[in-house]
């Protein structure tokens, strides 16, 4: 394409931005209210995901050794353990430091214990991937010197299938939110170019190629979705860092933190725009074809 043909694309896109002021503005405003939901969305959804990771990574197995068990036989468990393909990570604790963190948790009354310590030395194990534990664990209760295995069994399988099918709504609402901006949008600049259609007829007839006219149209609907998401990135940029502020404080030492601001705005500025340009061009792209076929 010759540097003058795109040239005045990019003219006749800015011009009709103008000439139609008012359908300009019900485009780019559809636009704005779509990708401040999209905005919204993505930040809830980078948070619960992030909950949800908190959550699984706090998962861990338990795993009571034998009392028969001497230095060695506990060194080539934890060994056995650790050669496990996906394992991340085993620390022993014992039975002393078990003792210790109980009187911690619990009160002073388990002093009396430290005259006749009844608990067991432990291993603490993570599986490399939190939805893994279940399996993790069964192999490790078959190994020899294991007195007891525990990792909430029955109750860790409804937690992982909760926040599998939580990531899955949050996808299908995701897209389907995408698709309702991409019906919404595309409608409103139809009605752009519905009320051009004589001008694009007379292109068509006159010899204009079907690039030549949509081209112009497409880099309209870009702006459009430029235009439309500058409140939008506005809106993410202020909000989430002053919630972020009011919010975090609170959550020290809970079991989940907020995503922390940066990278995250960007994140959702950037998708936010991408989105905006995508959904306007194809909004346009979706408007234009039933025209071109003269």
């Amino acid at each position: 394409m010759k540097g003058r043909t795109l040239r005045r694309h990019f003219r006749e896109s800015f011009r009709s931005l103008g000439r139609n002021g008012w359908m300009t503005f019900a485009s780019i405003s559809a636009v704005t209210v779509t990708l401040i939901l999209v905005g919204a969305f993505a930040l809830l959804m980078a948070n619960l995901d992030k909950v949800a990771d908190d959550i699984e990574n706090d998962v861990e197995i338990k795993v009571l050794i034998d009392e028969l068990a001497d230095s060695q036989a506990e060194d080539d468990l934890q060994k056995k353990i650790k050669d496990l393909p996906d394992v991340d990570e085993v620390v022993y604790s014992s039975k002393e430091e078990e003792l210790k963190k109980l009187i911690k948790d619990l009160g002073k009354d388990f002093e009396l214990w430290e005259q006749q310590n009844p608990l067991r030395n432990v291993l603490y194990v993570k599986a490399s991937n939190p939805q893994q534990t279940v399996e993790v664990a069964k192999k490790i209760d078959k190994m020899e010197y294991t007195a007891e295995v525990n990792y909430g069994k029955g109750k860790i399988e409804k937690l992982f299938s909760v926040l599998n099918s939580g990531r899955n709504i949050g996808l299908v609402l995701i897209i389907g939110l995408l698709f309702t901006a991409i019906f919404l949008i595309s409608n409103t600049i139809r009605i752009t170019i519905l009320a051009r259609r004589d001008e694009i007829e007379i292109m068509k007839l006159v010899g204009a190629t079907n690039a030549f006219v949509r081209i112009p149209l497409l880099l309209e609907g870009a702006w459009l979705g430029i235009l439309g998401s500058i409140i939008p990135i506005a809106a993410v940029s202020s909000f989430y860092p002053y919630f972020y502020k009011q919010v975090s404080p609170r959550l020290q030492g809970e079991l989940f933190q907020l995503v922390d601001t940066m990278p995250l705005i960007y994140q959702v500025d950037l998708l936010v725009l991408a989105i905006g340009v995508i959904i306007g061009m194809l909004g346009s792209f979706m408007s234009v074809r039933k025209f071109l076929k003269i």
